[in-house]
């Protein structure tokens, strides 16, 4: 007996938003691309319309959910902020994400990050940044009339999409804000809160103790007879 090949409607094709697989392999993947997503988010927090998001599965066309990827991080302009448990792009007036991230780990073959390349390119990523924390080493693509071409001088290249700056002098990369003040982890940030924190206590202190020293001196001149309004 011949049967025939089960036809599913668009409708009833299920996109899973998990694969099962960790979000990063060692410590030092995980920590890059929390820093590159949440500085991104944060540089567009005041841009209703860009969305930012790290390790969201990605479907491109409607129906097929056999052609699927998650960058590690991912910037869409034109699309809102909101919760996601995936990207179907026909959901979001066609719109692909122009700018994707991948960080490196000893794990990643060749064929699979050629094949992540072909992936967006076929897509209509404008640019791909891959970054090998392993070796400082950064690597990216622009789109143009012919595909992804890979940037040739990426060091102090500028992002055209985020304005952002990369820089490879050091013994890792900084990347730089549009302003110039450096991306940071959430560590470094919390530590400038916490140091910002304790300055204006320290002000506060300081100040109240003016407060203090003005009053015990009105006193005095009370006692004295005379009157500090009558002195201004």
């Amino acid at each position: 007996m011949v049967t025939q090949p089960l036809t599913l409607s668009t409708s009833e094709v299920i996109y899973p938003d998990s694969d099962g697989q960790p979000m990063a392999n060692n410590t030092e993947q995980f920590r890059w691309i929390l820093v590159i997503q949440q500085n991104l988010d944060w540089l567009f927090a005041d841009k209703p319309d860009v969305f930012v998001a790290g390790d969201l599965f990605w479907y491109p066309i409607e129906g097929k959910n056999y052609i699927v990827n998650a960058p590690d991080v991912m910037v869409v302009f034109g699309r809102p902020k909101s919760k996601r448990g995936s990207y179907l792009q026909w959901q979001e007036n066609n719109i692909a994400p122009q700018v994707v991230f991948e960080i490196l780990s000893p794990s990643n073959s060749q064929t699979e990050m050629e094949r992540k390349l072909i992936f967006y390119e076929r897509h209509g990523v404008e640019e791909y940044y891959i970054y090998n924390p392993q070796n400082n080493q950064l690597r990216g693509w622009l789109k143009t009339e012919d595909g992804l071409d890979v940037i040739s001088e990426i060091e102090n290249w500028v992002s055209p999409r985020l304005g952002i700056k990369f820089d490879l002098s050091g013994e890792e990369l900084q990347i730089y804000r549009p302003d110039g003040h450096k991306f940071s982890s959430y560590l470094e940030i919390s530590q400038l809160l916490e140091q910002e924190k304790q300055h204006a206590e320290q002000a506060e202190t300081a100040l109240a103790a003016e407060r203090r020293k003005t009053q015990l001196l009105a006193e005095k001149l009370k006692a004295l007879g005379v009157n500090p309004d009558e002195l201004e």
